[in-house]
């Protein structure tokens, strides 16, 4: 018999969606969608290589985890994700019927489940979800804050480089005139 996963293996499943997701230099976020103790769904964020506003990791790991399934209804399934769930992300769970939600970093900027809103267990709704925070949480903090640090470095590099060219070309454009 195969051993139980705990729920620090699950997250530990979407920490290896967020790490496939900043291996394509998106945002590292990942999702893990569990059925009855089996991973059904999964889910990184892809955004950038798509184009597409909707390809968030709770999105995704929700529509594999329809289509295992067969039904949108997801009633008796929880959702593991490295960073607390946006407004569409947390819409989308709403309207699964995920039961449980767990996340390991909260999102100060974006988060609808405990630091902007509490749309997942907002009792006007017509479904709420069981929500845990927490799990994990440094180690999603971190890489979330690598990432990022990472991008303000080559952007600063970026910025540099093309000073420099600006610079060189307009000593090129004065050599050329003088020249002339």
């Amino acid at each position: 018999m195969p051993e139980k996963i705990t729920e620090r293996g699950y997250m530990k499943e979407a920490f290896k969606e967020a790490h496939q997701a900043q291996i394509m230099g998106e945002v590292p976020i990942g999702a893990v969608v569990v059925h009855q103790g089996q991973i059904i769904g999964r889910g990184h964020n892809m955004r950038e290589k798509f184009q597409d506003a909707t390809y968030h990791a709770e999105v995704l790991a929700i529509m594999e985890a329809c289509q295992v399934l067969g039904s949108w209804r997801l009633e008796d399934c929880d959702l593991y994700v490295t960073l607390e769930p946006c407004i569409m992300c947390a819409g989308a769970i709403i309207n699964a019927r995920v039961k449980r939600v767990f996340f390991a970093a909260p999102d100060r900027k974006a988060g609808a489940t405990t630091s902007l809103y509490h749309l997942l267990e907002d009792e006007r709704l017509n479904h709420q979800a069981e929500v845990h925070q927490g799990l994990m949480q440094e180690e999603a903090s971190k890489m979330l804050k690598e990432f990022f640090k990472n991008i303000r470095k080559r952007q600063k590099v970026a910025k540099k480089k093309r000073r420099l060219e600006e610079i060189d070309g307009v000593k090129t454009s004065q050599s050329w005139e003088n020249n002339v």
